[in-house]
């Protein structure tokens, strides 16, 4: 393969999310689709509608097609086998979020491609938003000083007809699985790895046998302590879906659900907005409000032109395996403390 021909991608899994994924690349200069692998008749309707091959299986679309690339858009349970078939294979591979569906499981994946030097990247999708490139060059630069404190919120409604899914009301699923865990990878790449957790969950609203609200109290390895509340039970402004425009599925609000504090200026996203003294720092002191916009692009777009740099070699991944496993771990780390009251340790990242 050499820089002047397009990356040849292919995709395993061509439901809501590897659709989307497919027309992506499609459209995209730097890379093509080389094949899909999904065993359903509607998956081979919509390749054939767009004409590209659809295999029964991953090993033979990759036995078949050779890709360089491939995009794992399965159900989570499957991210593991379909992952160590991709290692067996010797192809890089985008696995979406969650990387696996328990951090045993990515642990294990995690190791045997770093053993065979085959890289991950994780469907961590958001930390591709020019936005967030923004905040955190200007977060390491030093623009907020040291980082005190940090507050996020996700509130959203999710309508009845959501839960008509089964497994979207049993255990494993839930808005800490679902939706946090996205605010949570954001709130690691800005402010540094977390420590300890504590937390409390409740399905006191709806009733399911899964947490409709939660609240978590975070302890950074820098020092900074943090709050961040989600529910799917709260008709609000507050959540990354319907302010950052990510995704035009949504409505978008100017209301900001990120906010990050130093002591030299506070920092709310994703406004891109920062609060400082321009002379002395006081709270008797004069305080004003610098905003930027960055420019407005899709992280999906975005991370689809990465995958294809990385495997040139041109760039490291943004979202490493390793950095999925630790977000993962970190959203079982809540899950555990709000189940049993007690604070839990995250330990060293390894």
């Amino acid at each position: 393969m050499t820089d002047r021909k397009p990356v040849r991608l292919g995709l395993a899994g061509a439901g809501l999310v590897g659709k989307r994924h497919a027309q992506i690349i499609l459209d995209h200069p730097e890379v093509m689709l080389a094949g899909i692998a999904d065993p359903s008749s509607e998956a081979a309707t919509f390749a054939g509608s767009i004409g590209v091959t659809c295999h029964d299986d991953l090993a033979g679309m990759m036995d078949a097609e050779r890709p360089d690339g491939v995009i794992v858009a399965t159900p989570n349970q499957l991210h593991v086998e379909h992952g160590l078939a991709c290692v067996a294979a010797g192809i890089p591979m985008l696995i979406e979020k969650p990387i696996a569906s328990n951090a045993g499981e990515a642990a294990r994946l995690v190791d045997a491609a770093e053993a065979a030097g085959i890289l991950i990247l994780v469907g961590h999708h958001r930390r591709h938003n020019p936005i967030i490139a923004w905040a955190k060059a200007r977060i390491d630069g030093g623009a907020l000083g040291r980082i005190v404190a940090v507050h996020g919120v996700c509130w959203l409604y999710k309508p009845d007809g959501y839960f008509d899914v089964p497994w979207r009301s049993q255990p494993g699923a839930g808005p800490v699985f679902i939706n946090l865990i996205h605010d949570m990878d954001l709130l690691r790449h800005l402010c540094g790895e977390v420590a300890r957790v504590q937390a409390i969950a409740s399905s006191g609203v709806r009733g399911l046998p899964v947490e409709d609200t939660a609240a978590v109290v975070l302890e950074f390895a820098n020092g900074a302590l943090g709050t961040v509340t989600v529910s799917d039970n709260i008709v609000g402004p507050h959540s990354w879906e319907l302010t950052a425009a990510e995704n035009p599925a949504y409505p978008v609000t100017d209301a900001s659900c990120y906010t990050i504090g130093g002591s030299h200026g506070t920092l709310e996203l994703p406004a891109c907005r920062i609060w400082h003294n321009p002379g002395e720092r006081g709270w008797w002191e004069p305080i004003e409000a610098a905003a930027e916009a960055p420019p407005s692009q899709d992280p999906l777009v975005e991370q689809i032109g990465h995958f294809s740099r990385v495997i040139r070699g041109h760039e490291a991944p943004l979202v490493s395996g390793r950095e999925g496993l630790r977000t993962l771990e970190l959203i079982e780390a809540i899950k555990i403390a709000a189940e049993t009251g007690a604070p839990v340790d995250l330990g060293e990242p390894v």
